[in-house]
């Protein structure tokens, strides 16, 4: 089989092409045929070193597939089940993985795999920031920063539906399309407008109960002084680089305000909650109301093409990789 891999970090280059052989299942895994994995920031971050990660590293931690096989010892899922996997360590983008099985979901009939593997990781990181790191109700007001990449479209959609105002910023006119579609009520455009004093406006000064920053280093310290008292910035992402030490004592002076640095891993520690939220999100799906966009599908061999386009910031949705299977 083949699989994409590191056996160093650093750029696009390290990025390989590798044959392996398809792996047995362990104790308590089973084997998935993987029909597509999705491009995360997070294959980013392995690749370069900034998460550190065992070499070599097959990367992927988000994929949806068939099971091939399982271990004597599994139950959970059945060779032909459908599945799809958010696996917390990479080793998914592969034309076969071994995965543990309390990590596999089922898919609902009628969900079609490539959608699956389109809407997972950021579908149910969208969930829980919506309903469990800030618990959005009616009358809040949020900002949803890069509203219409992967996560903020999906975000912007589920805001929506907890009653919360959305403001989102994107960097053009075509994206601000998506972002509105997606249910934003107020779109700012950040390469023309100033996103802090824009968002002061719409709000009257009145300002935010929660700011969804998945860009980091650029926005953060604006977004802080957009926050009501005791508002909080959720920190769910670094695209343009990690956030500086800063002083604590600057929360205090901003209104008592709360910084979370929240991470999947912890809002789906067990599978009851991992199964409650997938259930959430893949049943929307279903429904048609949770709309998903895929914006580029890749052959698994062009791993670097896909995770350069993601990297420029220029995609709409989410970007795939497909193995090809011979």
């Amino acid at each position: 089989m083949r699989a994409i891999r590191i056996h160093q970090h650093g750029g696009l280059d390290v990025l390989q092409y590798d044959d392996l052989p398809i792996p047995i299942p362990g104790p308590g895994q089973a084997v998935v045929r993987i029909d597509a994995a999705g491009v995360n920031f997070i294959d980013i971050y392995h690749r370069t070193g900034l998460y550190k990660v065992p070499l070599p590293c097959t990367l992927g931690v988000e994929a949806a597939g068939t099971v091939e096989s399982v271990a004597s010892d599994v139950t959970l899922v059945r060779p032909r089940d459908r599945v799809v996997v958010y696996t917390g360590q990479p080793g998914v983008c592969a034309e076969y993985a071994a995965i543990p099985a309390d990590k596999l979901v089922k898919l609902p009939d009628g969900l079609d795999v490539r959608l699956a593997a389109a809407v997972f990781l950021q579908g149910i990181t969208a969930h829980y920031l919506a309903f469990s790191t800030y618990p959005l109700k009616p009358g809040d007001t949020c900002l949803v920063h890069a509203a219409a990449g992967g996560l903020g479209l999906l975000l912007c959609q589920i805001a929506k539906r907890r009653g919360a105002r959305v403001i989102g910023t994107v960097s053009s006119e075509a994206k601000a399309r998506l972002a509105r579609e997606a249910g934003a009520d107020d779109v700012i455009i950040y390469t023309e407008q100033d996103f802090e004093a824009e968002t002061k406006r719409i709000t009257g000064g009145v300002g935010l109960q929660v700011v969804y920053d998945s860009v980091g280093r650029t926005t953060f310290d604006k977004g802080l002084n957009l926050l009501v008292r005791r508002g909080m910035m959720v920190l769910c992402g670094q695209s343009s680089g990690p956030v500086p030490p800063f002083d604590l004592q600057v929360l205090n002076q901003k209104g008592s305000l709360y910084v979370t640095r929240p991470t999947l891993g912890h809002y789906i520690a067990t599978r009851d909650e991992l199964l409650a939220r997938a259930t959430d999100v893949l049943g929307w799906v279903v429904e048609g109301w949770l709309r998903v966009r895929i914006d580029r599908e890749y052959p698994l061999r062009d791993a670097a093409d896909a995770q350069r386009d993601l990297e420029s910031r220029k995609t709409t949705g989410k970007l795939l990789l497909i193995p090809a299977h011979g």
